[in-house]
């Protein structure tokens, strides 16, 4: 059986009436390590009851940790993800709308204005006749407690879903709560099946006014020619095709993506509607916050610079285990943006006090420079090709960004995966391994002690003239071939 561990924001949102479970604060469990996560503890599944599970809040961390500590946790930071805008939860609510009738078993009344409000628990609600639409309504979104507002716009929908915390609910809905939360530790929950599609027509996400795209256009026409003679559409879409995505068998995204963007808009819809889609959700969210790629290196013993997970009562922790000059880091950014470098208290602090305005945790990193970082591209767990960039000229980033606007890049070298070293190779297969079986750029420093990870991108360049300079048109040819084949096996497994 697995192990359960519930997590509160404070120790005072666990009463002293409450049943005795194992429970710890957040603060606890993001303290522990990862030594929670070792093979003896993996079974672990984390019932997350913080106050909030806002974008890099103590609640949103606490799952991402627990990802990366190899533990299961609800809320997921996908759920939590799709919940913090209706732009995203909007996309999945269409099959639990088509519920909302026969649940409540009436029809509005013409011109007639209804409301009912659900709060939920594990799956569970008050209503009985409500019950299997809770069921899917926690199979879709598996929250601890989700408020359900619906009302009849003529015909009865999901206006609104919102997370509850546990400290604000009153004793009847403790008493819910704790029936429910007995209810769902006793079994297990299946997980929702994905919609077949059968069509091999590829949309190609991209902005053409994005400043460091990680496409240029001459990368992008060359991703449609080889299409065509692959007998794959690959089609151009921007921000606005958002509503036609659905008439596409796969989406590849060739823009820079970000939480809380269309970009990841764009990659939930995709994986909602069963489109093979590069990059995945699940890739996107585990690349782009630096803490978490942080914790799960870690956890499997992956070399990379020494690193810190700071807080903000926790800052001199960086001077004491790392010293100067050390590196911070905002957890998203791409492209060498949200990076700093102190060199003296002073300047950690000022910084520091900087990053944690936009996030609960930062990162703190050995300074390790060099001539040049490797970035070896990576698809489907195969190497597929190896650049070496240079630092830009009198800077220690390999893109150096200007208080107006400008930026400088470094040099590039591009050679044959196999001329790459093979230590530096081995090493990036390891960390992309982590995050799944997408399109990965891994950024290696070759140093003195060794090759250590930087960063695991999910979305690296793949520009024509740089990227693309050893294998030309067999790169592109990889990445769709590639797509199509994830097409065809699951036309396969359809039968």
């Amino acid at each position: 059986m697995a192990e359960h561990l519930l997590l509160v924001e404070q120790a005072g949102d666990w009463k002293a009436h409450f049943p005795a479970l194992p429970v710890v604060t957040a603060r606890e469990y993001l303290s522990q390590g990862v030594a929670h996560g070792t093979a003896a503890r993996r079974r672990v599944r984390i019932i997350n009851l913080c106050r909030g599970y806002r974008y890099l809040s103590l609640g949103y961390y606490c799952s991402l940790l627990a990802e990366a500590r190899g533990h299961k946790a609800i809320p997921a930071v996908g759920t939590m993800q799709e919940l913090s805008s209706r732009n995203l939860y909007g996309l999945m609510t269409d099959g639990l709308d088509a519920m909302v009738p026969r649940a409540l078993n009436t029809a509005p009344t013409p011109g007639a204005s209804a409301s009912r409000t659900l709060t939920l628990m594990f799956g569970q609600c008050a209503e009985r006749e409500l019950q299997p639409f809770a069921r899917r309504v926690f199979e879709t979104f598996r929250c601890p407690i989700l408020r359900v507002e619906l009302k009849a716009q003529p015909q009865w929908r999901i206006t609104s879903l919102r997370a509850v915390s546990l400290h604000s609910l009153d004793a009847d809905q403790e008493s819910a709560f704790f029936a429910a939360l007995e209810h769902y530790l006793s079994r297990p929950w299946r997980q929702p099946r994905a919609r077949p599609e059968y069509r091999y027509d590829l949309a190609l996400l991209h902005d053409p006014k994005e400043d460091l795209p990680p496409s240029n256009p001459r990368a992008l026409h060359k991703f449609q020619r080889v299409g065509r003679q692959l007998g794959l559409n690959v089609e151009l879409i921007q921000p606005r095709d958002f509503a036609r995505l659905a008439e596409y068998d796969a989406l590849l995204i060739r823009e820079t993506t970000r939480i809380g963007h269309h970009s990841f808009r764009f990659a939930k819809k995709a994986a909602s509607e069963g489109l093979v889609v590069i990059d995945d959700p699940d890739s996107i969210l585990r690349c782009t916050n630096k803490v978490f790629l942080a914790e799960l290196l870690e956890a499997n013993q992956i070399p990379r610079p020494r690193t810190l997970i700071l807080r903000r009562e926790t800052l001199l922790d960086a001077e004491a285990a790392i010293g100067y000059p050390v590196v911070l880091k905002i957890p998203e950014g791409s492209f060498s943006r949200g990076v700093f470098k102190a060199t003296n208290r002073n300047e950690l602090l000022e910084m520091a006090a900087r990053l944690l305005r936009e996030s609960d945790l930062i990162l703190a990193q050995e300074f390790l420079y060099t001539e040049f970082d490797w970035r070896i591209g990576l698809l489907a767990r195969r190497p597929l090709y190896a650049c070496k960039y240079f630092m830009s000229k009198a800077h220690w980033q390999i893109v150096h960004h200007h208080s107006d606007g400008r930026h400088d890049e470094g040099r590039f070298e591009t050679l044959a995966v196999e001329q790459a070293p093979t230590e530096v190779v081995a090493v990036a297969l390891k960390a992309a391994n982590l995050i799944g079986d997408g399109l990965y750029g891994v950024d290696v420093k070759a140093t003195p002690g060794g090759a250590v990870i930087i960063e695991v991108n999910d979305n690296p360049n793949l520009d024509s003239g740089i990227e693309d300079r050893v294998l030309g048109d067999e790169l592109y040819r990889r990445i769709l071939g590639e797509m199509i084949a994830r097409l065809e096996r699951r036309r396969g497994a359809l039968g």
